[in-house]
């Protein structure tokens, strides 16, 4: 399991974590919501230390990254797939290459175990046959689920999105969720997708977590978020969501 204590960071006079604590188990899919620039994503960062923390830990399966060398932290990663908010492709490269790239820096295999690597989590992200494509032939959801792909190829035991339908129409948006839904059952990973957008709340999580002012406020089922009472809640759920 992933757990964050009293975890807190600031840049200069903006405190943006403020003691957020929470425990995520094994295999759910939490989603945590709030506005852009409430600390969703530098929380993200500290989970597989881009980032370190003025204060507090981060404990994956009981050891304290905030306490690594960077070589201890270089060989943890290797357990995560992390999916970019702008899919950070490299545009040098083509899809194979992209995808395959950990496994050509990181493994002794060979250039078509890799290639039969690549192959398969195309497949998965229902991107057959564009290994020779480029990231500038590649409309944006075609980038975002090629960065997913990308976050497959180790098999990780963890998967974190950091606002994966940004910039996409509602149509790609419901595939992309779709997709992290799928994925998440079947391959039992442990999931943590960062969002503004309400709609993949209800599409893919196990549970809630909202942000404000750089702590948790709410934690919860989406069935207890859209039943809550509590006005904070619902002023940012009816003006994200006019269903609710």
């Amino acid at each position: 399991m992933i757990e964050i204590k009293n975890l807190r960071k600031s840049f200069g006079n903006n405190e943006v974590l403020r003691g957020v604590n929470r425990t995520i188990e094994d295999g759910i899919t939490l989603v945590i919501i709030r506005r852009s620039g409430c600390g969703k994503s530098v929380l993200l960062k500290h989970i597989i230390g881009l980032l370190t923390p003025d204060e507090g830990e981060v404990l994956i399966e009981g050891k304290d990254i905030t306490k690594m060398s960077k070589k201890e932290i270089y060989e943890l990663r290797k357990r995560f797939g992390f999916l970019f908010q702008g899919a950070a492709l490299f545009d040098s490269m083509d899809v194979e290459e992209n995808i395959g790239l950990a496994l050509t820096e990181n493994t002794e295999m060979k250039k078509a175990e890799i290639a039969g690597i690549v192959a398969e989590k195309l497949e998965m992200v229902g991107l057959p046959d564009i290994q020779n494509m480029k990231p500038s032939d590649l409309s944006g959801g075609m980038k975002k689920r090629v960065s997913l792909a990308r976050s497959l190829a180790t098999d990780p035991e963890y998967i974190l999105y950091d606002e994966p339908t940004t910039g996409l129409d509602p149509v790609m948006s419901d595939q992309i969720d779709d997709l992290i839904k799928e994925l998440g059952d079947k391959l039992k990973v442990t999931s943590i997708v960062v969002t503004h957008d309400i709609f993949s709340v209800y599409d893919v999580a196990d549970m809630v977590a909202m942000m404000h002012e750089g702590q948790i406020y709410f934690l919860g089922t989406p069935k207890e978020l859209t039943e809550t009472k509590d006005q904070l809640i619902r002023d940012f759920l009816n003006r994200t969501d006019k269903r609710i």
